[in-house]
């Protein structure tokens, strides 16, 4: 809220450059809730398709609604990020424009965090979706996490491949109608067709940009999250949520560091925000290893009382001897893993070669 408060505070310039970027945020308002009035109609005809399926393979009524549910929130999360990411790319590019006028620095920092705002809402709903499904269903969260990844993952489909297919077109029509055939200068206001192919810019790059960055950010947590109840016990899925937590803080304050003076260039921008991905790099591996240290640590009483995680950490050594090494933590016990040779899928421990 912040950053919001930053962005929407800042000048908004011309009553002309206003006039232009109420017409680029109209056209792609309109765009998205069209998408989203066809689209929401199959979203809700595949979550009853999904709890009919889960509930005819013998799944339990929580099983089956929580899936169905789980898959209607990953989408409207999806869709929540792509239609802010696109509103907040008309409010920033039309202050970013406005504060290029006078200071290299402030259109900077305008665009980069306007930018920041999209990134930590993806974070937020992914974390806020993971962790809500793992408060309620436990360690049989991965069945709904299923449904929260799929329905992220259609959503953004819907968002990037329409969107990319209308900012194509509007792109072609703007060149070949202005340039060609009129000769107006490229994104002169004239042409209705260079609105428009600002319009697609809006709704295919940030709108059906971000529900791509999200269901990729949704998806990869899932994955994490189900590999690590398989391997870990309960420890292993809560482990990913506390990486994306380290990675958001980390974030945040490398953002505050991607500053530049009233005059520069674009070597000096890029190099301002290469400056902050690297702070930030460095504060998420620092904090990365710390969790990993303190954190991924199994005593025997833990082992013995999740029989998953007792499984992983189980070796076959050379002579056929069936043993659990002393228990302390992953970095400790990982080359008795690599010597052990393979994981056997079949009986989820580790045996010789």
């Amino acid at each position: 809220m912040m950053l919001v408060g930053y962005v929407r505070g800042a000048d908004q310039g011309t009553p002309r450059m206003q006039e232009i970027a109420h017409a680029v945020r109209e056209g792609a308002d309109a765009y998205l809730f069209r998408q989203f009035r066809v689209v929401g109609v199959l979203i809700i005809l595949i979550t009853f398709v999904l709890w009919w399926a889960a509930d005819k393979s013998g799944n339990t009524p929580q099983i089956s609604i929580g899936r169905a549910i789980a898959f209607l929130v990953g989408s409207t999360f999806s869709a929540t990020v792509g239609f802010i990411g696109m509103r907040l790319a008309t409010v920033g590019n039309l202050r970013v424009a406005a504060a290029a006028r006078t200071s290299f620095g402030q259109a900077l920092q305008l665009g980069y965090r306007t930018g920041t705002i999209t990134g930590m809402l993806t974070d937020g709903l992914g974390l806020l979706g993971g962790s809500v499904i793992f408060l309620i269903y436990g360690e049989q969260a991965y069945e709904a996490l299923l449904g929260f990844g799929f329905g992220g993952t259609l959503l953004a489909l819907f968002m990037r491949v329409g969107g990319g297919i209308y900012t194509k077109a509007a792109d072609v029509g703007a060149d070949l109608v202005g340039k060609v055939e009129k000769d107006i200068p490229e994104d002169d206001p004239r042409n209705a067709a260079t609105i428009a192919d600002n319009v697609g810019d809006n709704v295919g790059d940030c709108a059906g940009m971000a529900a791509d960055i999200f269901e990729s950010y949704e998806v990869t947590i899932v994955a994490a999250m189900i590999l690590g109840i398989a391997s870990f016990g309960h420890k292993g899925v809560i482990f990913p949520l506390l990486v994306r937590a380290i990675g958001v803080i980390a974030s945040i304050i490398s953002t505050y560091t991607v500053r530049a003076g009233d005059k520069g260039t674009a070597a000096e921008a890029m190099k301002s925000v290469n400056r902050g991905f690297v702070i930030g790099s460095l504060l998420s591996v620092l904090g990365f290893i710390v969790l990993g240290w303190f954190y991924l640590r199994f005593d025997q009483t833990y082992l013995d009382n999740n029989n998953v995680a007792k499984a992983a950490f189980t070796v076959t050594s050379p002579d056929g001897t069936v043993k659990t090494p002393p228990a302390n933590n992953v970095t400790e016990n990982l080359p008795t893993w690599l010597l052990s040779g393979r994981w056997d899928s079949t009986c989820g421990r580790l045996g010789p070669a």
